[in-house]
């Protein structure tokens, strides 16, 4: 089993992607993982996340998903937790609960006919 090519000391970064609809875990020059979302009026839909297994271990995920409720709240948006992970770390962060809204029948029939379009 080979290690990632960079450090494990060297800090990640988050970027949001619009062009790619997802936010960007980097560390160094290597994207080590991303959490996919699409924007439906003022909730950003959270939808897949997924952090590479080079990178697994490192606590990646939950700095992605920080970083990312951090941006949706500046973005003046709500969050609706579709992915597992965004949604289990809703639960144990109730720092932010005021931007989080539920997940209902008609977002998952909007996302699929957005993805699927």
């Amino acid at each position: 089993m080979t290690d990632a090519p960079t450090s494990p000391a060297t800090p990640p970064t988050v970027h949001r992607v619009e062009a790619k609809n997802r936010y960007e875990v980097r560390v160094g020059d290597e994207i080590a993982g991303f959490a996919a979302y699409r924007d439906r009026d003022e909730q950003r839909v959270l939808y897949h996340t997924e952090i590479k297994d080079a990178f697994s271990g490192r606590g990646l995920s939950s700095v992605l998903v920080t970083q990312a409720l951090t941006d949706i709240r500046e973005s003046g948006k709500q969050v609706v937790p579709v992915c597992p992970l965004v949604a289990a770390y809703l639960k144990k962060h109730e720092e932010f609960s005021d931007i989080a809204r539920p997940v209902t029948p008609e977002t998952l029939q909007w996302l699929d006919r957005v993805l699927n379009s």
